[in-house]
């Protein structure tokens, strides 16, 4: 037992920054700064910054707006006018304008020829845009989509890759004052359909098709869908990716960015709307998240500048497509002067290291991936460090799902040793992050480093009490300037205080659950409503996934806890098998072995199941709660929105399994 006197001894770090790191990460220098203007703590480091930042919120958002130099045209009254959640009021009076801000480093004249983006494909060949050019594109076009008579307020849409003309359509947008979304690709007409219908675009951005694992995908025939499914277009824009001529009754993207108008910002209120973002809506049509111009511009600023260690030296490159909230986040480099590095293809073309590839080529400083990717690497025998020139990667930074304990060791051993590794985790929701990036502390193996600034993040239990050391739901007490100033078409509000206010009024609930342990890391065990309740004992399914997946025969797995009508409880374990691997009894046993001496002996899975694979949301999150819905016997349209899923044929495999058990 521990005393006050004698506290448990702190784990050994897999990493620590260096006090040269420490002494030039732009966190600290913020800290120095708000101690002498802003009455932050001079001394403490991180935690004493981030226990000021949630403590005097007000105070906090107002140095970050004055650290980063944020051009209000009209002032504001108040930081924080009302914090009631959800509805807190962020600098009332306040005019700006994003894009303006994105575009600012375009202004200086020693770094206008620089590259504001580096575009890779699968030819691996990078492509620059500097900061003038990109300045002249979004001046010329947000000058037509006026002459198109877009104006405050209209959406915009995009059908695009992650390519730069998606980067220019979007901020000419925001120049505008329109509101943004986008979709990739390769998402199906009906999936696109489902999000654009509800916002009712009056401009379509779209590629005649993309490229994608070595194989042209033409989308002539989903576009035209799109255009007559969406009543509200007066305008479409071809973007010919694969060298088509503009369809009839389209304009064509070389013409409308070949001008040399000085881009006009319009001065807009701090919660005007910049875009709409969709859940992952695997039932029901996706929620329409909007999010603000001045509250996107501000947690971006603090998210990137501070957390992410960003700046003008820097090339910030993060795999994504435009279909995952984690594009809007990459674009934002450009706020901080940051080099945004854009690639458009599969992250395993032509083989599964191909990423780090693309990390060297472009000199990446900071390398964002997936959790997946990474264990995928891992599985594959990668060696990023032997065989890659990665030494201007300062930082890997994974999202998307927890990193997995054998993640941090895998990339400490076949990376570099002194790298900084940031598993972030945040969500759509807010476009940012709730805890990850700390550039001046240590890094424990399974942990995010903190909870981030300005960001009230608690682990409460079913009472609604604040606990440490155990696992609880996350909770913001506060609130953060990116969260939705509401949902589309939500008028009285219900959808959206129904998704994160139902079980804690007045306090954020995203879904999650979590431990903040006594050294102040946090610890991501999964979603919150696919728990494995075993005889009252809770886990994540992400718990699950870590050992099991830990194993060479097993690619991926799915865990679903289901409640039986007599008060029964039914486990069963899915895994789709790694090529060549057969599921026999050696291997059964090996992997509840596994669980049960690694987990727990409550959560050995029932059953082990061999499936033809893993469902997941078009933005790649194994798709949990409609496969329990489908093993409750609830139909496949009832269960799951079809449009939102990868693979819809998987999901047939586990309604057989339920009319078998039925």
């Amino acid at each position: 037992m521990t005393s006050a006197a004698n506290p448990a001894p702190q784990p050994e770090p897999l990493w620590q920054p260096d006090s040269e790191r420490i002494a030039a990460a732009r966190i600290t220098r913020f800290q120095a700064w708000a101690a002498e203007r802003y009455g932050a703590p001079a001394e403490g480091g991180y935690p004493a910054l981030h226990r000021w930042s949630v403590a005097e919120l007000d105070t906090f958002w107002r140095a970050v707006a004055d650290w980063f130099d944020i051009r209000f045209s009209s002032p504001y009254t108040a930081v924080l006018a009302d914090r009631t959640m959800p509805g807190a009021q962020w600098f009332p009076g306040a005019a700006l304008n994003y894009a303006e801000h994105a575009l600012r480093t375009a202004e200086d004249p020693a770094r206008a020829a620089e590259p504001a983006l580096v575009h890779v494909d699968e030819t691996h060949e990078p492509a620059e845009t500097s900061w003038s050019e990109l300045r002249r594109q979004v001046g010329s076009l947000a000058a037509e989509l006026r002459a198109l008579g877009v104006r405050p307020g209209d959406r915009v849409s995009g059908y695009l890759p992650n390519v730069p003309q998606a980067v220019t359509a979007f901020l000419a947008s925001a120049a505008v004052g329109a509101v943004w979304t986008s979709c990739a690709p390769d998402f199906g007409a009906r999936s696109v359909l489902d999000r654009f219908q509800q916002v009712e675009p009056v401009v379509l951005f779209t590629v005649d098709g993309y490229r994608y694992g070595g194989k042209e995908h033409d989308r002539t025939d989903v576009v035209a869908e799109l255009r007559r499914e969406l009543p509200t277009l007066r305008a479409v824009v071809h973007i010919p990716l694969l060298g088509t001529p503009a369809p009839e009754g389209t304009l064509a993207w070389s013409a409308l960015t070949g001008g040399d108008a000085e881009p006009v910002f319009e001065q807009v209120p701090f919660d005007h709307p910049l875009w709409v973002l969709y859940s992952s809506g695997t039932t029901g049509l996706p929620k329409a998240i909007v999010q603000s111009q001045g509250g996107i511009l501000l947690e971006h600023f603090k998210q990137l500048g501070l957390h992410c260690d960003l700046g003008p030296e820097d090339r910030f490159f993060w795999y994504t497509s435009t279909g995952w909230m984690m594009w809007n986040f990459l674009v934002s480099g450009l706020l901080t002067g940051t080099t945004v590095v854009l690639y458009d293809g599969s992250p395993g073309f032509p083989d599964t290291g191909a990423q780090w590839g693309v990390a060297e080529r472009t000199g990446a400083t900071l390398f964002g991936t997936s959790a997946a990717y990474v264990m995928a690497c891992r599985k594959a025998d990668v060696h990023p460090g032997r065989d890659f020139d990665l030494s201007r990667v300062k930082g890997v930074a994974t999202t998307g799902s927890p990193l997995p304990p054998d993640g941090f060791r895998w990339l400490h051993d076949e990376v570099r040793e002194d790298l900084w590794i940031a598993s972030v985790s945040g969500g759509t929701d807010v476009c940012s992050c709730f805890a990850g990036a700390v550039p001046t502390l240590p890094v424990h193996i399974g942990e995010l480093q903190a909870p981030c600034l300005g960001t009230d993040l608690q682990a409460w239990d079913a009472q609604g009490r604040p606990v440490v050391g155990e696992v609880g739901e996350l909770v913001v007490t506060n609130p953060m300037p990116s969260m939705p100033i509401r949902f589309w078409n939500d008028p009285d509000g219900s959808r959206y205080r129904d998704s994160y206010f139902d079980m804690f009024p007045g306090v954020w609930r995203h879904g999650d659950w979590i431990t903040l342990t006594d050294h102040g890391s946090v610890i991501i065990h999964g979603r919150s409503d696919s728990t494995l309740n075993r005889q009252g004992v809770r886990m994540g399914s992400a718990d699950i996934y870590e050992v099991v997946e830990r194993l060479p025969e097993i690619r991926e797995s799915l865990v679903i806890g289901l409640e039986e009508p007599d008060g029964g409880y039914w486990m069963p374990l899915f895994v789709h098998l790694a090529e060549g691997a057969v599921l026999d009894e050696a291997l059964r046993t090996r992997i509840k072995q596994a669980i049960r001496e690694q987990l727990s002996p409550r959560h050995v899975p029932d059953e082990i199941i061999e499936a033809p694979g893993v469902p997941h949301t078009l933005t790649g999150k194994r798709i949990e709660v409609p496969v329990k819905r489908l093993l409750q016997g609830a139909a496949l349209d009832k269960a799951v929105n079809p449009g939102s899923v990868d693979n819809l044929d998987l999901l047939r495999f586990y309604e057989d399994i339920a009319r078998k058990r039925g």
